[in-house]
């Protein structure tokens, strides 16, 4: 298992707030990876990437303008924006694309650095970001949004003083983040709670640090062997970050199997329906909400799935229908209703986990089922065809 894409392009952003040489290992080859690495060259850092090492160089004086053609391409670019404020006191950074799943404005982020000192406004489709001073404040999120969790940490390891983070979100991937950035010097106290405490020094020093496995990439394969009714063994992740999730399928009729760095799925038959609510972090992932569509697709039973995260998630629900599943939306609820088998047809991604979501209905489905735009799970999943070919899945790119 490679490494966690909500963690790595963190970590690269990170690497904004030290002048010098920072090493990330265990990045996972995966789009977004060389994506941020153009961003931070746009920002003055001398990126290489040689397999799954990043090598980051930040000059003294980073620039602090990311530009639109820089950031559209991906959301996880806004994390620029913490360490920018916090090494130079100011920062332009464009309103960042990504996946089509819902409303995910920066609010919060710009409330955070505004308590921390920062004037902060959108103009001209930039989040504009200044400072004369940064000093420590007590922020409370109203949601334990992971992106503001993210940058306001960023930005406080720098300011004068303590700041404190309640209502923090709690993601292994904050607690890789606060890992690296205790590496470098940082005084953090309180990763993977809900109240972070942050005591501002002067200067951060480069680091080497090793991006944690990706429990989402993880989970997708083991929701994989539950619906096909296979047997998948996962390397090289933390299983207590999945502890739910697990839940579920054990809960579904899969036998599961724990070890220090990974876990087994074996399920025999259709697995059993199984409700579902997303919610952050330890809840059920919304990332994972998809593949927990496709699960209930081919359950015994009925199913309903609750989605409190992103509200445009359930565009995927459509494209589930194209393939026969019995499923109905309203609100936040999806009810689906399992049948034994689904129906091939021509599906198309909106985004990276309902493109991995169509692919394992696929897999589940009479006949040949063609997935369009799978540019989107490039985005996340490395040697997605080649991995699911080698558990047997009969899948294969095509490019028209």
């Amino acid at each position: 298992m490679g490494g966690a894409k909500n963690s790595v392009l963190k970590l690269m952003a990170a690497a904004l707030l030290a002048e010098g040489t920072t090493v990330i290992s265990n990045c996972p080859d995966i789009l977004d990876v060389p994506l941020m690495a153009d961003v931070l060259r746009g920002l003055g850092c001398e990126v290489v990437l040689d397999g799954d090492v990043a090598t980051i160089t930040t000059p003294a004086q980073p620039k602090y303008h990311a530009d639109f053609e820089a950031v559209r391409q991906f959301r996880a670019s806004v994390c620029v924006l913490g360490p920018l404020v916090a090494r130079c006191r100011k920062a332009v950074v464009a309103l960042p694309g990504g996946d089509a799943i819902g409303s995910r404005p920066l609010d919060m982020h710009q409330s955070g650095l505004r308590l921390l000192g920062a004037r902060s406004e959108i103009e001209h489709g930039c989040v504009v970001a200044e400072a004369d001073d940064l000093h420590g404040a007590n922020i409370r999120l109203a949601f334990p949004s992971v992106g503001a969790t993210e940058n306001i940490l960023m930005a406080a390891v720098l300011a004068k003083g303590e700041t404190v983070i309640d209502n923090a979100a709690r993601e292994p991937e904050i607690v890789d983040l606060c890992t690296m950035l205790n590496r470098m010097g940082a005084k953090i106290a309180g990763a993977g709670s809900t109240t972070l405490t942050i005591r501002g020094v002067e200067r951060l020093e480069p680091t080497s640090h090793r991006v944690i496995g990706d429990r989402i990439v993880a989970a997708t394969w083991g929701i994989a062997a539950a619906m096909t009714g296979g047997d998948v063994t996962v390397h090289g992740v933390n299983p207590k970050h999945l502890t739910l999730v697990l839940d579920k399928l054990r809960s579904a009729g899969s036998r599961i199997t724990v070890a220090p760095n990974g876990f087994r799925v074996e399920q025999d038959g259709r697995p059993q329906a199984v409700n579902f609510a997303t919610l952050p972090y330890p809840g059920f992932p919304t990332d994972l909400q998809p593949m927990a569509i496709g699960l209930a697709a081919v359950a015994e039973g009925t199913s309903m799935i609750t989605e409190n995260v992103f509200e445009a998630r359930f565009r995927f629900v459509e494209e589930m229908i194209r393939l026969g599943a019995d499923a109905r939306t309203d609100g936040h609820h999806a009810v689906v209703r399992g049948v034994a088998e689904l129906s091939s047809a021509p599906v198309w991604s909106s985004d990276i986990r309902a493109g991995a979501g169509l692919v394992l209905a696929g897999l589940v489905a009479d006949g040949v089922t063609e997935v369009h735009d799978v540019f989107h799970i490039d985005r996340g999943y490395p040697r997605f065809v080649e991995d699911l070919s080698g558990l047997g899945g009969d899948i294969r790119r095509v490019n028209d």
